[in-house]
């Protein structure tokens, strides 16, 4: 493969699963997102890559939770790897350190948060629905309710997805904003372009993970666009159907 893309610090890339991968220094958990090396199936399956990436956890691989998916804001907690078929949701929670969460995107926002008191853990799917159905919002008040964790204390953290640069979206994304009750100085706020039509979900999800309560100096974005780096990052607004997935990992860390 080409060099990575460069990313800004926290964020760094290194080895994982015998691919690259992207961390975030600032999360202090293991953690990570893939990149187009590692080839991912379903949230049922077996693939190969998923047995690798569970496998890179050390010495006793975590068992791995994933979700089938569909771009609202349900959150499941990761009981015992959610054992059998993947329940329906798009953001995992955990508190135990033999369990890796993870979601699937290729294009939409995977966010990664933690709870440096608590150890626990939360991976986040956000796409423009979700984002819409402020899934982000309904992971931290699922942190709050479940574990005891504290807004202002949560590490976020948020990996490659399709950047403003490439997604331009029509009316009906502005209008199902608005009917999902977001302010309107706020929507103007998550839109860029000459005609206000690019969509900016780096903002809107960092926007809404504040809103929660978390501290703007702990919600970091690496910003590197799916769609604009092909060698490195699947993307189903460039490649259509035909589009592989990427992940974001995390498992949770002993309390302190």
């Amino acid at each position: 493969m080409m060099p990575p893309p460069p990313c800004p610090p926290p964020f760094e890339w290194t080895s994982r699963a015998g691919s690259a991968a992207l961390v975030c220094s600032a999360l202090e958990a293991w953690h990570g997102w893939t990149t187009r090396e590692l080839e991912l199936g379903g949230p049922d399956d077996g693939a190969d890559g998923w047995s690798r990436l569970a496998a890179a956890g050390g010495p006793a691989p975590p068992r791995l939770a994933r979700l089938h998916q569909v771009h609202g804001n349900i959150v499941v907690h990761a009981r015992d790897g959610l054992q059998g078929e993947a329940p329906t949701g798009d953001a995992l929670i955990s508190c135990d350190p033999g369990v890796l969460v993870a979601v699937r995107v290729a294009d939409c926002v995977p966010l990664l948060i933690t709870d440096p008191a608590t150890g626990a853990v939360a991976a986040v799917h956000a796409g423009w629905r979700g984002t819409s159905a402020a899934v982000a919002r309904h992971a931290v008040d699922a942190m709050v309710r479940t574990f005891g964790s504290r807004p202002a204390r949560l590490v976020a953290a948020l990996g490659p997805s399709i950047g403003p640069c490439c997604y331009e979206t029509g009316a009906a994304v502005r209008d199902a904003l608005r009917r999902a009750g977001w302010p309107g100085d706020l929507i103007e706020g998550w839109f860029e372009g000459p005609e206000r039509r690019h969509l900016n979900l780096w903002r809107a999800n960092r926007d809404q993970l504040m809103a929660a309560g978390l501290d703007p100096r702990s919600v970091f974005a690496c910003s590197l666009c799916t769609a604009c780096h092909p060698g490195w990052f699947h993307s189903y607004r460039r490649d259509g159907p035909r589009a592989g997935r990427l992940a974001a990992y995390i498992r949770a860390a002993a309390a302190s």
